[in-house]
């Protein structure tokens, strides 16, 4: 009988966080100070992050070591499996062998809580007591509800009003946790209120959000803010995803041609390929990395390489990155995780050297690959995660064309056993695709280029 799974033993994690900063050949540009538009520093961080974070931040560490307890909490789901999509394979009729890396088995449903769990380590270590984000679908808050309370934090979420109103189940997942929820735009906050004052029935966008967020969380000096996406030590934090797989490819005898994830901020695409793209650059390896993003918010493939703000407050320092501008409304889409209106700094300079790709799909096709591969490999994907599934059927097709072999390795980044509505409304007919005029998509970037140093 046919391997369809490959585990690793709990003594076989990775012991180190990998940095892809050392490694690469152009090292992405500082993040600057909004008033002075002068690299920001520590001092300009601190208020939000705890050092810890901070240093890892700016670190150009090759790897850095993962604390006893950090990894104590992992061992409640690390490793995650990889499984040989061998149903997958045999419906698709092509050349490939697929593989994926499933992180719907961590407490949370997805591979959020590999940062999470990090970030709320960092802060108890430092006396903070609360933590307080943002989260589009819900995936991120339910990883950083399930941190904050096995390491003893209180936890405070703004959930993008669209997620609020589309996934109850995930604020109640939350709840359980010990997280207080709200709605983004609230009126707990003078951002929320600003927006709501122009847009009273605003579905919310991450970028405001993440406002709230670090609005609230400088009120009070015991506070702290956590990022789920985008900045450098939260990708960081997820290579653990790829250095496993590479190890449990190594045992199936096989490396990966292609490597497919989606990208909303960045971390679920930087943790299943960052190890490998190292492997690119220093041992001359080969492989595609292909990040996956909503079409109705195409900032990698529609965006432009600029500094600009990653909340819509103008709260964050500058960052450098593939953005449609800090304003931008993304479409009331159900893969929340991927409405953002920029992409990391990492991720964002490995696509400007040309050493990652980018793909925007619409999300009636990654409907129909979700459904595909529930019928075929028996696991309902994540909105988020559908677009990784798409995009390996389109590969698989075009070796079927070619008639070339490849193997295909994919992060399966979460389940969507929460997210049934979304479902529930392809099935009915509600979803549509969605594309947006040259006009509206050069509004947001032409409102950004006042910040340019």
């Amino acid at each position: 009988m046919e391997s369809r799974k490959i585990f690793l033993n709990e003594s076989e994690k990775p012991t180190h966080w990998y940095n892809i900063a050392a490694d690469m050949p152009n090292k992405p540009q500082p993040p600057l100070n909004p008033a002075t538009r002068k690299p920001a520093g520590p001092d300009d961080l601190s208020p939000i992050f705890p050092m810890g974070l901070i240093q890892q931040e700016v670190s150009t560490e090759k790897m850095i070591e993962i604390p006893d307890e950090v990894q104590d909490i992992y061992n409640i789901w690390r490793p995650s499996p990889l499984y040989r999509a061998r149903g997958l394979e045999k419906a698709l009729d092509a050349p490939v062998k697929i593989y994926y890396k499933y992180e719907g088995v961590s407490p949370s449903g997805s591979h959020k809580p590999n940062t999470a769990v990090a970030q709320a380590y960092y802060n108890k270590q430092e006396g903070v007591k609360k933590v307080i984000t943002e989260t589009g679908a819900g995936q991120w808050g339910t990883a950083l509800a399930f941190a904050c309370t096995q390491l003893g934090l209180d936890c405070e979420v703004y959930m993008v009003r669209i997620s609020y109103d589309q996934k109850p189940y995930r604020k109640i997942m939350m709840n359980t946790f010990g997280a207080d929820v709200f709605p983004s735009p609230s009126n707990r906050t003078q951002a929320g209120r600003n927006v709501l004052a122009e847009d009273p029935g605003s579905s919310g966008s991450l970028g405001i959000a993440i406002s709230e967020a670090i609005e609230m969380a400088l009120k009070d000096e015991t506070n702290k803010y956590a990022l789920g996406s985008v900045l450098n030590h939260v990708l960081l934090h997820q290579t653990v995803i790829g250095q496993e797989a590479e190890k449990q490819l190594e045992i199936a005898g096989d490396y990966p041609d292609v490597i497919i994830a989606p990208l909303g901020g960045g971390s679920n695409f930087a943790g299943i390929s960052f190890p490998f793209i190292g492997k690119n650059i220093t041992e001359g390896k080969n492989t595609r990395c292909i990040a996956v993003e909503p079409a109705s918010c195409p900032k990698l493939t529609q965006g432009e390489f600029l500094y600009d703000h990653g909340d819509s407050a103008g709260y964050t320092p500058l960052l450098p990155m593939y953005t449609l501008g800090h304003n931008f409304r993304p479409a009331a889409i159900h893969a929340g995780g991927l409405r953002y209106h920029g992409a990391s700094v990492l991720c964002s300079q490995l696509l400007k050297d040309n050493l990652i790709e980018a793909v925007a799909l619409q999300q009636l096709e990654c409907f129909r690959a979700g459904i595909t591969f529930a019928q075929s490999e028996g696991i309902i994907a994540a909105p988020e995660a559908t677009h990784a599934v798409a995009q390996v059927i389109r590969e698989a097709e075009q070796a079927k064309k070619e008639g070339t072999q490849k193997t295909i390795l994919f992060n399966m980044c979460g389940h969507g056993f929460v997210d049934m509505k979304a479902y529930e409304d392809y099935f009915e007919g509600v979803l549509s695709d969605h594309t947006f005029s040259d006009n509206e998509l050069k509004t947001g970037l032409e409102e950004i280029r006042g910040l340019q140093p």
